[in-house]
């Protein structure tokens, strides 16, 4: 088990001490900090994820104007 140090403003530490009175506050803090760093990751998934399909979007050859026109209107009446 390690120690980490940091500072949150005073009013913070009031709140949680009040939400989480009675509770192993190093526990909890421990499970916001993985629910933080699984956040990051899936943050982190989305990016290279939209890039991906940006990539694939850039190499595909838009539709013509006639094309779109047609894909309109087919099927109509």
């Amino acid at each position: 088990m390690s120690t980490v140090n940091f500072s949150v403003p005073e009013e913070v530490k009031q709140k949680f001490n009040k939400a989480f009175a009675g509770k192993n506050k190093s526990q909890i803090v421990a499970e916001l900090m993985m629910r933080a760093v699984e956040e990051r990751q899936v943050q982190k998934r989305r990016v290279k994820a939209i890039e991906g399909l940006l990539k694939l979007r850039n190499k595909k050859s838009g539709f013509s104007d006639a094309e779109i026109r047609a894909a309109r209107e087919y099927g109509r009446p």
